[in-house]
């Protein structure tokens, strides 16, 4: 999906870029209810009461409400970046000075070839000093900031916000203050956090709303009666050190059971 370079310093390392991730989200389509056919949707201009063609759209900014000012070609093409086919890095830093709030998009670099020294002595230094760099990179006529780091044997690129599209967290509402927490309370929340805590395994999660809405489609195709999903019972639990308790309890039993090894199948005689 792009093709350019990666440089640091006097380095360049030719590249090709290429998504990294999909969304697996079940699309659908608006329909006519009466006759089944997909619905268009038409520009329509309600004050000249017709349709509007692509060729009579502009691009205008609402600076107050119901007054707009209009950026014309000229206007873009002013503004358009360098087009610069290059991730640029232009620092290194800690993985882990970079929150992941500021994460946006993962892409896969390649190199452009199959015995690229410099892609290999970059993934290199990468990994020995457990370092990534911070890049600008201009995609589609935007400059973006990224990093660029490790993923298994391959260069990624990941696209990160900047800081003023962060939004400062002192904006939401209701966020408690430091309280004197019960000591026992907070000895059982770690306790349940430790009963709780896995090596991260990615194929551990489904998604299990969309796994449900493919069985209904694959129902409705076969014209099969679409069953209810049970609906899962909750206990009210109302006291916190006996939700706390509740949920060790549980937790520890799941962890007992699923230790428990299956018994021995029983020969079949003749």
């Amino acid at each position: 999906m792009w093709k350019g370079s990666i440089s640091f310093g006097l380095v360049n390392i030719p590249v090709k870029m290429y998504a990294a991730t999909e969304e697996k989200d079940v699309r659908f389509r608006y329909l006519h209810r009466e006759c089944r056919t997909p619905v268009k949707n038409v520009r329509m201009c309600p004050n000249c009461d017709r349709q509007v063609p692509w060729g009579e759209v502009v691009r205008g900014y609402e600076y107050e409400e119901g007054r707009f000012v209009v950026l014309e070609d000229e206007d873009w093409a002013a503004l358009a970046p360098a087009n610069n086919k290059a991730i640029e890095i232009i620092d290194f830093v800690e993985l882990k000075e970079i929150d992941p709030v500021y994460f946006n998009k993962t892409y896969y670099l390649g190199a452009q070839d199959a015995n690229n020294k410099a892609y290999a002595l970059l993934r290199e230094a990468l990994i020995r000093t457990g370092k990534i760099g911070v890049a600008r990179i201009t995609i589609r006529s935007k400059e973006q900031l990224a990093v660029v780091r490790v993923y298994g044997d391959c260069l990624v690129m990941e696209t990160i916000f900047y800081p003023d599209e962060v939004r400062d967290v002192k904006q939401v509402p209701f966020v408690p203050e430091t309280h004197e927490l019960n000591e026992k309370e907070l000895t059982m929340a770690v306790q349940l956090i430790e009963q709780l805590s896995v090596p991260f395994d990615p194929a551990a999660y489904r998604d299990e709303y969309r796994n449900a809405v493919e069985d209904v489609l694959r129902k409705k195709i076969s014209d099969e009666k679409v069953v209810e999903a049970p609906v899962r019972k909750t206990e009210n639990v109302v006291d916190l050190m006996e939700a706390l308790q509740a949920s060790l309890d549980a937790a520890r039993k799941t962890k007992t059971s699923g230790r428990k090894k299956p018994a021995a199948k029983k020969k079949a005689t003749s």
